[in-house]
């Protein structure tokens, strides 16, 4: 509402500047009916507000800070070997290329969902560096690193040509259900509960009866009995989290982290379609879905793959923008796009006085690059040509401008 307010005021700002400059200017009460009458058409209730399929990289980091059970630092517990060896996390975060940051929200976003400690979103940075498709030599395969028993145990579909496994909608799935158990079993301490992810639950119980201790007042790192693995696990999650704090005071992780980042769903994908034709269809980088999504090797009913939101519900969008039934709100520009742009993108949309220039309403799903692969130009000259800068977010009913190619 503040910002209908400040709207209001703006109006009434420029009629009376206006009637002083002109004499022929009409009232104040005009602006001010006309302001007033522009806000019964706007979306004013939330819930009517289509899902966002992107957010700022800066929020996901946020949304893991504040999900954190051990929110401070604690430098002098943390090993300068383990803060050596994540010292490259930050900026895989911030690599554009990278697929670390979308499916670390992803994670973080099921933890939260489930009331757990973000800490465990720090697990498939140890355990597979945030490759869903990563494999051990010894066995443990996908982004938590899940042996067989362990996967069978927690209802991770394993069969002839699918290893759910490898699949991140499936293994988190079950990971964060682990978890919670853990979590639940150890009184709501996530080190015990990740020790117990490394080593087993039972291992963790027969430690604490050796010790004397119970989970309420059980000091992690003397519990005896275990592997150094066990015990480095805890230093090593603490060293991470370490790490990505800190990183909040380097510019230049957080200047990498300021930009628009696909928010990730569970998909079912449709029945004899394979994640490649699919991925065709809803105008997405085949290369990219293919390494999210390393467990569909062919066709498979009913399965569940990680993919943009923006390409959920796509072939709904696709219909209603191909008969003209969008509504007017969807073609606004994303609130990322700065107003100069969108005043800019206004005025390219509205011309039509080049011949050689042809227009492309964007689908669900789509991306800049995409569409400027799609005409053989350069995603700078697309953005160009409808005055948008690199930051921009399409929407679904976008109508852009490009050169046709001779």
């Amino acid at each position: 509402m503040r910002g209908h307010t400040l709207a209001v005021a703006l109006g009434l700002l420029l009629g009376a500047t206006s009637s002083i400059a002109s004499a022929q200017s009409l009232p104040v009460s005009h602006g001010l009916s006309q302001n007033i009458g522009t806000l019964g058409v706007l979306p004013l209730d939330p819930a009517s507000l289509p899902e966002p399929t992107h957010r700022n990289g800066r929020e996901i980091f946020a949304n893991f800070r504040e999900g954190l059970a051990a929110p401070q630092c604690d430098a002098e517990a943390t090993s300068p070997r383990w803060r050596k060896q994540f010292a490259h996390a930050p900026a895989r975060l911030g690599n554009v290329e990278d697929d670390a940051l979308p499916l670390f929200g992803y994670v973080v976003d099921e933890l939260r969902s489930a009331g757990l400690p973000t800490e465990f979103a720090l697990i498939p940075f140890v355990e597979s560096g945030y490759r869903p498709g990563a494999r051990n030599a010894s066995g443990p395969a996908g982004l938590w690193q899940f042996i067989a028993t362990t996967a069978r145990n927690h209802r991770v579909p394993m069969e002839s040509g699918y290893d759910g496994r490898l699949s991140a909608v499936d293994s988190t799935r079950a990971a964060v259900r682990y978890l919670k158990t853990l979590h639940g079993m150890f009184a709501g301490d996530w080190q015990l509960a990740v020790m117990a992810y490394n080593a087993g639950e039972y291992r963790i119980l027969q430690s604490l009866r050796r010790g004397g201790m119970n989970a309420q007042n059980a000091n992690a790192s003397e519990l005896p009995g275990l592997s150094p693995i066990t015990y480095a696990y805890v230093e090593k999650l603490h060293a991470l989290a370490c790490v990505l704090e800190q990183s909040e005071n380097n510019p230049d992780v957080m200047a990498a982290l300021d930009r628009p980042v696909p928010i990730l769903k569970g998909h079912t994908l449709p029945a004899n379609t394979t994640l490649a034709a699919w991925s065709a269809q809803n105008a997405l980088d085949p290369a990219r879905i293919a390494r999210l999504n390393p467990a569909l090797t062919s066709s498979r009913a009913g399965t569940r793959v990680l993919v943009p939101a923006a390409a959920i519900g796509t072939d709904d969008m696709v219909a209603a923008t191909e008969t003209g039934t969008l509504l007017a709100s969807t073609t606004a520009p994303a609130a990322a796009t700065p107003a100069s742009a969108s005043t800019g993108n206004a005025r390219a949309l509205a011309s039509t006085s080049s011949n050689s220039a042809r227009r492309h309403t964007v689908r669900s799903g789509e991306s800049a690059w995409t569409i400027a692969r799609r005409y053989g130009i350069s995603v700078k000259t697309l953005l160009s040509f409808n005055n948008l800068d690199a930051s921009a977010v399409l929407r679904p009913g976008m109508v852009l401008r490009y050169e046709e190619v001779r």
